[in-house]
């Protein structure tokens, strides 16, 4: 323990009611770091842990995103979430467990605000602590945070909301990137240590980037000292939002979500993230032609009635321009390439008719296909886009 005085209504004097005697935690054996070849590939590790499947895994992850983009409200909902064993989400069941939230920015008063707008007269989780004061990580709050996981061992899941009130001062000496390493090292430890998961709220750059990674602010020490980065941005169309994920053990991905302001709740919107940052038209062919590869403009009207044909082929042709769409030399329109040659027939350049050898069997395309991430334009395309 740090020698430096500590003040008091810290994350170590959070008041418990009063409980039996009980066994202590048993102690924890100190991690294997070393094997020789064959010993390593005879081990039989566990599969991580996941405070959110497929989002949030054991280790460190930062949650990045511009001033008021609803990152507080996000990590409270998951708080909640996993305290409670209920939905991420409100789509992603969880296991439940206890939770620490260091909400170092608010008062009681606030997350007492907040809470009851996420919860909607639902019991709140006797599974979550909060606290709003703890000492930076070199100062105590790293014994601090390590108590709290000593007397629950079953903690699915840590959130430090922000960051930046938790490192502390930069060791003198050491460059930028090295201090910023450091500063995520000291979660990591404790990560790693009691395989949960902890999340490290964070901001990003005010210049944006077609690498979201490069968005976060600081060095790269510290998406680099991190497990996984996840990035929240505004979006444009039905979405408000979208979560970019990637990790050592997270497949990169990113997920259109809504916010709904009378709950203060995130919400994972089903399908790929263009169907939600694109105009209502695009977004109506583009679940058009990912069901049916190598459709036609007229093809697409009965899915598009208030829409004239016009419109549709302009759109169409603006889509594949912008690389949502792949066309071929008969007019025919796919998700992407590799449909495209999957299951498109040859078309003679001077009939305009397909070709097709008698050894040439018609493959047929992928009907869920995951497309690039694209913003789209938002220029007006006829009557709706």
């Amino acid at each position: 323990m740090s020698a430096n005085p500590i003040p008091p209504l810290h994350l170590y004097s959070v008041p418990s009611d009063p409980q039996p005697p009980t066994l202590p935690p048993p102690k924890r054996e100190r991690p294997r770091t070393a094997w020789t070849a064959d010993q390593l590939m005879a081990a039989d590790f566990p599969d991580p842990k996941w405070a959110v499947p497929g989002i949030l895994a054991e280790g460190v992850s930062l949650l990045a995103g511009p001033p008021k983009v609803g990152k507080s409200w996000l990590s409270l909902g998951l708080a909640l979430a996993v305290a409670a064993g209920a939905q991420a989400f409100d789509s992603v069941p969880v296991d439940g467990g206890p939770v620490l939230y260091l909400a170092l920015e608010d008062t009681p008063r606030r997350l007492q605000t907040r809470m009851g707008k996420l919860l909607g007269g639902q019991q709140a989780p006797a599974g979550l602590t909060l606290v709003t004061e703890c000492p930076p990580f070199p100062a105590g709050g790293t014994e601090a945070i390590a108590q709290w996981l000593d007397r629950n061992p079953d903690a699915r899941l840590v959130v430090i909301d922000v960051f930046a009130k938790m490192r502390g001062q930069a060791p003198q000496g050491v460059s930028a990137y090295d201090a910023d390493y450091v500063s995520v090292g000291y979660a990591k430890r404790l990560a790693d240590h009691y395989g949960i998961a902890v999340v490290l709220v964070h901001h990003v750059r005010k210049a944006g980037s077609d690498d979201f990674l490069t968005e976060v602010s600081g060095t790269n020490g510290i998406a680099g000292a991190a497990d996984a980065t996840l990035v929240l941005k505004r979006a444009r169309g039905q979405a408000d939002g979208i979560l970019h994920v990637t990790g050592r053990d997270v497949d990169e991905a990113e997920y259109a979500l809504s916010f709904q302001p009378a709950s203060g709740a995130w919400h994972l919107l089903d399908g790929p993230v263009t169907d939600h940052t694109v105009g209502d038209t695009r977004a109506a062919i583009l679940r058009y032609v990912r069901a049916h590869p190598g459709a036609k403009p007229k093809d697409m009207a009965g899915e598009l009635p208030h829409v004239d044909m016009d419109t549709i082929r302009r759109t169409c042709s603006r889509m594949a321009e912008a690389g949502q769409l792949t066309k071929d030399a008969g007019g025919r329109y796919y998700p992407d390439t590799e449909t495209r040659t999957q299951s498109a027939q040859e078309v003679s350049a001077l009939s305009d008719c397909p070709v097709t050898p008698s050894d040439q069997h018609e493959q047929p395309g992928q009907s869920e296909l995951e497309l690039s991430g694209l913003s789209g334009s938002t220029e007006a395309e006829g009557t709706a886009v």
